[in-house]
């Protein structure tokens, strides 16, 4: 997976905003307001920041190097997968969804039904 699949897969989520709040280097996708994806469009290896249940994060920094904590966030929430092709294409399309539905459910009920 390259940078604009990545923006492509990220932009198909339902109710989904890219913003560039930190400047137009960093792209953020956002559901309901909260981000769920950070990704830097001039950094090598790209890498993206993702939303992770905090169990599965220690078990997927086992298994792939391509996985670690995620710089400048909660480490113990969070993780920078790189789109160099360590990390399968389908798993991180996976963690997209998984980091989406994760910031989707902490939203709460009103800003849930907004997004209806």
């Amino acid at each position: 997976m390259d940078l604009p699949d990545l923006i492509e897969y990220c932009l198909q989520c339902e109710h989904c905003e890219e913003c560039t709040p930190f400047g137009p280097d960093i792209l953020v996708y956002k559901v309901g307001g909260k981000v769920f994806a950070i990704t830097g469009v001039d950094s090598f290896p790209v890498f993206v920041n993702l939303k992770c249940d905090p169990e599965r994060s220690l078990l997927l920094r086992e298994q792939y190097d391509g996985i670690t904590p995620a710089y400048h966030m909660n480490k113990k929430h969070w993780n920078s997968v790189a789109l160099d092709g360590r990390v399968p294409a389908s798993l991180i399309r996976e963690l997209v969804d998984h980091s989406y539905q994760l910031v989707r459910k902490s939203l709460s009920k009103a800003q849930r039904e907004s997004l209806r």
